[in-house]
């Protein structure tokens, strides 16, 4: 099986449409500028908007006012319907819709948290979990056969692609719409500023001067389909999904490890799926964030996997700003768009050579590009690499297992005493669900003996206690000397993350944030995995933490938050 991609969606700082974002590239001109849409006391950093105000969106999209629609999802609809319209299509019954964000509708959350207290602006309550910008852009689409959020932090619209291939190559649906979404909001640019990592000067990935990153929005996605299928109807094909890789540096929650191990695992596996050696690849985009730590680690994994002989090299987030959850697809859509015209993409604002990083690409390249390897690392250590192709180069029908799986009793973290697994030192960085899911995790895998193959976790909402703590504390202080401490742990994948780094676990590693399905997506993704013989093993957890200011908001609206600790191992039979 050949997976092609026949539709491409794109909406960032550098254009509304797929035809203005080449543009900008062919121009070498960047995006990222001085704030005017976000409302934010740190208007000294430079920030890759969206150049649309939301009634702007609302009235290119056509939907009224009075319907309770936040930035995220308003940029997610827009890129969708280019994709489906791209690819001729509109029926999207055969279809899996797999959208990646982190932010989901803490934009709206912060704009309306006093008023909720008061209960006013109630409507916008149902769009602060990141599954319901996904639920409101289907809902404007049409019934999807499948949705569902993976929430990576900034990994997570390339996994959504992964998670897409995969549900193509087990027959679980014919076609997919996969990326992610993520708009600026002022929780998110409180938290890279207070971990120091945000430049106010336009960003320089690679350079030796370089000082951090700047924050961009925007949303991607691409049609996947059946090579074969995509044929039959004449559809135009952009490129072929080859090969990809998702692995866990396993080091720190929000720093790259020095020799970017994970980096290293996932474009080696990436690779290997695609059959294809280091030096086939024309031109790597790296994730090339712009801070010391990144690039550093970064460079040392290409340089490990690559040798000597490194490709063109290049990270177009000074084009865009980082995008976070949407920079996977949004990065991916971009060398698609290159592919087509043969470009490579200059790596803007570099001018000074560090001996320690690779060199990029100053200027565009006119090359014929056959191969591109797309880098894309988020928090917990999340590290994802995507090859694509211009011609079908690898089959990607996997020698499925007959084997079957066996399920382990469900652990109730809270029915463990979660001092026999963690130190003191580390529970006191630790919300107490945390602690206990934690607990329930490593209880499971001492019966088992096992480290396993993958870690995929499901939660609603993530981490409540230490999202509403910087939430407050942001609002409080009006922006002003935040520390870092809870934003550290705030992602949906914090929990994935911490187990990877507690057990030095660097396999597959995936956080589902789907509403009340996010733990049955979770199973079916360990479930495809074992299927297409890629793991033998996962362990899936499930967590979500009771906050009693975040809970007295939701009963308003007819819901409820909960304590939920649990984890179960899957293994394939012998």
């Amino acid at each position: 099986m050949k997976i092609v991609v026949t539709g491409i969606g794109i909406i960032s700082a550098i254009g509304c449409n797929k035809q203005e974002t080449l543009a900008s590239i062919q121009a070498e001109r960047s995006g990222v500028g001085a704030m005017q849409y976000l409302q934010s006391i740190h208007t000294h950093l430079p920030v890759g908007e969206v150049k649309m105000t939301n009634e702007a969106l609302r009235e290119a999209l056509n939907i009224p006012s009075h319907i309770a629609v936040g930035r995220t999802t308003l940029l997610g609809l827009a890129a969708a319907r280019e994709a489906l319209h791209d690819a001729a299509l509109q029926d999207v019954s055969d279809m899996a819709f797999i959208s990646g964000t982190t932010v989901g509708g803490m934009d709206t959350t912060e704009q309306h948290w006093t008023q909720w207290q008061e209960n006013r602006g109630l409507d916008y309550v149902h769009q602060h979990e990141a599954g319901a910008s996904t639920d409101i852009i289907a809902s404007f689409i049409g019934d999807f056969s499948y949705k569902t959020t993976p929430s990576t932090a900034c990994s997570s619209a390339l996994n959504a692609i992964m998670i897409g291939a995969n549900l193509i190559r087990t027959g679980g649906v014919k076609k997919a719409l996969v990326g992610g979404t993520e708009c600026l909001s002022k929780f998110h640019l409180n938290g890279f500023n207070s971990l120091m990592i945000l430049d106010s000067a336009p960003c320089r990935p690679f350079d030796a001067t370089r000082a951090g990153l700047n924050l961009g929005e925007g949303a991607s996605y691409l049609i996947l389909e059946n090579e074969e299928d995509a044929l039959k109807r004449g559809a135009h094909i952009y490129g072929y999904i080859a090969g990809y890789g998702n692995t866990c540096d396993a080091h720190h929650q929000t720093a790259s490890s020095p020799d970017g191990e994970g980096a290293y695992l996932a474009m080696k596996q990436a690779l290997q799926m695609a059959n294809i050696t280091p030096e086939q690849v024309d031109y790597i985009n790296a994730h090339g964030t712009g801070t010391p730590n990144n690039d550093l680690s970064e460079s040392a994994a290409i340089r490990r996997l690559f040798s000597e002989k490194v490709p063109f090299i290049s990270s177009t987030k000074a084009f865009t700003g980082h995008t976070t959850s949407a920079s996977g697809s949004i990065e991916a859509a971009i060398c698609l768009l290159c592919m087509q015209n043969d470009i490579i993409p200059a790596n803007l604002n570099w001018s000074s050579t560090d001996d320690a990083l690779i060199l990029p690409v100053v200027h565009n390249v006119q090359h014929d590009l056959q191969c591109v390897l797309c880098n894309s690392f988020g928090f917990g250590g999340n590290d994802s690499s995507l090859v694509l192709t211009k011609i079908g180069v690898s089959d990607l029908s996997s020698n499925h297992s007959n084997a079957a799986i066996s399920y382990s009793p469900i652990y109730d973290g809270d029915s463990i005493d979660y001092k026999q697994f963690i130190s003191p030192i580390e529970a006191r960085r630790m919300t107490k669900q945390l602690r206990q899911t934690l607990a329930a995790a490593l209880s499971a895998l001492h019966d088992a003996n096992i480290i396993p193959d993958a870690i995929i976790c499901a939660t609603r909402y993530g981490c409540m206690a230490n999202s509403m703590v910087f939430l407050n504390e942001m609002l409080s202080s009006n922006e002003d000397g935040l520390k870092p401490t809870r934003f550290i742990q705030s992602t949906h994948n914090t929990m994935a993350g911490l187990l990877a780094i507690k057990q030095q676990n660097k396999g597959y590693n995936i956080t589902y944030s789907n509403g009340k399905n996010s733990w049955d997506d979770a199973i079916l993704d360990a479930t495809m995995q074992m299927q297409l013989g890629l793991i033998r093993s996962a362990l899936v957890i499930a967590f979500d933490e009771f906050v009693e200011d975040w809970d007295n908001i939701l009963r308003k609206v007819g819901l409820q938050s909960c304590d939920i600790a649990k984890a179960q191992l899957l293994t394939l039979e012998n």
